[in-house]
């Protein structure tokens, strides 16, 4: 779970990996101390094969952005403004690479949360961090709402063994949550205020 905050005790090994995600080719640096360093993971690739980009418009946050492929794809395949955060130093200076490497334009800045962020946006989209807690994964979810222009959307995805179902019930009682895909255990919610 470490590499969610921290990574001064790892020792970095960069790595170049290609990625096609519906049929854009993606080039990413990984390393060492971040999420999924072997590649996309599962449900990354889920939550990005199962927007609808086409209706992906205006201002994007990608929460919790890793090396980036959430935000860089959301680039180079819609005409968004893209912002990137992420409470891990080490994912931030990838993420800056990977958005150079694949010749985007993102705001990429550190973020313990939401704590840094000032703005409101159309869409949130997130392979939130799991293993952090569920008060902690509940604050990121729930904050987000706060955080989100009038008609704005939350798009995340969640594992059905990690607790898909209770996410899905508890959004509701805030806002309207909908289930619009699953994916080999993975649930795709779109949530958005009332």
């Amino acid at each position: 779970m470490s590499h969610y905050f921290t990574n001064d005790k790892v020792k970095s090994k960069e790595k170049e990996i290609k990625v096609i995600i519906n049929g854009t080719d993606l080039k990413f640096i990984v390393d060492n101390g971040i999420f999924s360093k072997k590649g996309l993971n599962f449900g990354t690739r889920s939550l990005l094969e199962n927007i609808n980009i086409s209706k992906i418009k205006g201002e994007v946050l990608d929460f919790g952005c890793g090396y980036g492929p959430i935000g860089i794809y959301i680039k180079k395949t819609s005409n968004c403004t893209v912002d990137m955060v992420d409470i891990n130093e080490r994912a931030i200076n990838l993420a800056k690479k990977n958005a150079k490497l694949n010749e985007v334009t993102a705001n990429i800045y550190k973020s313990d949360i939401y704590s840094n962020i000032e703005k409101k946006y159309d869409f949130i989209i997130t392979n939130p961090p799991i293993r952090v807690g569920k008060k902690i994964l509940y604050d990121i979810l729930f904050e987000s709402l706060k955080h989100l222009k009038k008609d704005g959307k939350l798009i995340f995805v969640i594992n059905k063994d990690q607790g898909a179902k209770s996410v899905l019930k508890d959004l509701n009682e805030k806002a309207n949550a909908t289930l619009i895909s699953k994916n080999k255990g993975f649930y795709i919610i779109v949530a958005q205020n009332r």
